[in-house]
């Protein structure tokens, strides 16, 4: 479905946004090892920076509307204002979810796609706090849309769009009729700094927000989140050419 605003002709864009735990601020507690995470302040994932920047290029070069998308809690809501200044045309926030669970997070949100049809949805192929890759596949299985993974480049002509992607060994141009499914990479792009003028208008805006009332399956138990402890030995050289040697000399045996 085209989006038309105001005589102009665009695209239906949606992209997902994660949100994640300041990886960089999550510590062990001296004395037990427990990980320490509940009090640690919520980021957005850096793949989603790059999928926001890949949907609203887009946007700017073709035209049509950016929808960002985030499944999280009431503390997720403040940070649709950062998508919003990078060029997020509107946002919602679906508030309760309490775990990281990929088959809950595609149903919910294929969901919500499929009663808006967009005809573009973007997502980083990842995210840093689990790494399963099994998004962006799920939802374009349940929402019945092409997918295309681990994308450099986007060129769109009417309803096909052109990607380059990348594979282990090679650069792959492939081709797909939308509606279609893009997961980004680190390489595709580099995430914009939005001016203080767009920060300050994206602290006015409305962001939306609803509950999700589902049930919440549970397919992981957590048994331990204690760090594990870290001794290393240590040397000292008082002439740095030992110091080099005794360097040299491990490396030796672990290249063996």
């Amino acid at each position: 479905m085209q989006y038309i605003d105001g005589g102009s002709v665009g695209y239906n864009i949606a992209v997902l946004i994660k949100v994640i735990p300041d990886l960089e601020q999550i510590k062990a507690a001296s004395g037990t090892g427990q990980i320490q995470i509940e009090k640690v302040p919520l980021r957005l994932d850096i793949l989603s920076e790059h999928a926001i920047e890949a949907a609203v290029q887009l946007k700017e070069k073709y035209g049509g509307k950016v929808t960002g998308f985030i499944f999280g809690n009431n503390e997720s809501i403040p940070l649709m204002k950062k998508a919003y200044a990078m060029g997020v045309d509107e946002g919602l926030v679906i508030t309760g979810y309490k775990e990281n669970n990929p088959t809950l997070t595609a149903s919910v949100i294929s969901e919500k796609l499929k009663s808006l049809q967009f005809d573009i949805i973007v997502l980083g192929n990842q995210s840093a706090d689990t790494y399963t890759g099994l998004l962006p596949g799920m939802i374009a299985s349940k929402i019945n849309a092409r997918l295309i993974g681990n994308v450099l480049s986007i060129e769109i002509e009417g309803k096909e769009v052109k990607a380059r992607k990348s594979l282990e060994k090679k650069i792959e141009v492939v081709k797909a009729q939308m509606p279609v499914v893009i997961s980004v990479t680190q390489e595709t792009n580099q995430p914009r700094l939005p001016p203080v003028m767009q920060i300050m208008a994206a602290g006015r805006k409305t962001i939306q927000s609803e509950e999700y009332k589902g049930q919440t399956p549970s397919y992981t138990l957590t048994k331990s989140r204690v760090a594990p402890k870290s001794e290393r030995k240590k040397q000292i050289f008082e002439k740095p050419e030992d110091g080099i040697q005794a360097v040299v000399r491990v490396i030796k045996e672990e290249a063996r």
